[in-house]
């Protein structure tokens, strides 16, 4: 027997798979995406319950005496530039204010070690309030962000730009801060003592 003799076939292509078939990989992974969003879409919304403390942006629950959230920061920048924590915020609310330091703080000083331990000594002042916070271990920024929009009752005192920025976005929060040797708040209106 002899062999066959193959001839090429002209104008016949391969058979491809089409770009829009399911077998392959990108298509499926975008039908996965589109059924997902529209299960997110099917799901009810979740809507944060206004505060209703806030009128517009001013806070009716602050008020005298004022409750004060100190940060590691504030206690230290206050004792470089000698000024009396106290005192220094009574001049600038012209009110009664009560300093309040947290457990999530009052480690954070703690681990500073030697060299803040004046920090330390005044933050266990018998005239500062100690409130104790539920979370276990957490960085101290992220503690005092938490209880200033749980409560919306306090003014948070920090010397630290990010944290400010970060209490900014809570309405109804003001910021103290230290600026040319003395303390100032923003965001608060009533607040005639703080330099402008």
């Amino acid at each position: 027997m002899g062999k066959a003799k193959k001839t090429r076939k002209f104008a016949v292509a391969k058979k491809i798979i089409s770009p829009k078939d399911t077998r392959v990989k990108s298509v499926a992974a975008k039908a996965a995406e589109k059924k997902e969003k529209e299960a997110k879409k099917a799901e009810p919304r979740q809507v944060e319950q206004g505060v209703s403390a806030l009128f517009f942006q001013y806070n009716t629950q602050l008020g005298p005496p004022y409750h004060v959230l100190v940060d590691t920061n504030f206690l230290n920048f206050s004792i470089r530039n000698k000024l009396d924590v106290i005192r220094s915020m009574m001049d600038c609310l012209l009110a009664k204010c009560i300093p309040c330091i947290t457990d999530c703080v009052m480690g954070e000083l703690e681990k500073l070690g030697a060299k803040y331990k004046v920090a330390l000594r005044l933050a266990k002042d018998p005239r500062f309030e100690r409130i104790p916070c539920n979370c276990k271990g957490c960085y101290a920024d992220d503690c005092l962000v938490q209880m200033a929009k749980q409560w919306r009752c306090f003014i948070v005192a920090t010397c630290d730009k990010e944290l400010r920025g970060r209490i900014r976005k809570i309405p109804g929060v003001p910021c103290m801060y230290i600026s040319s040797r003395k303390y100032t708040v923003e965001r608060m209106p009533e607040a005639f003592g703080a330099p402008r």
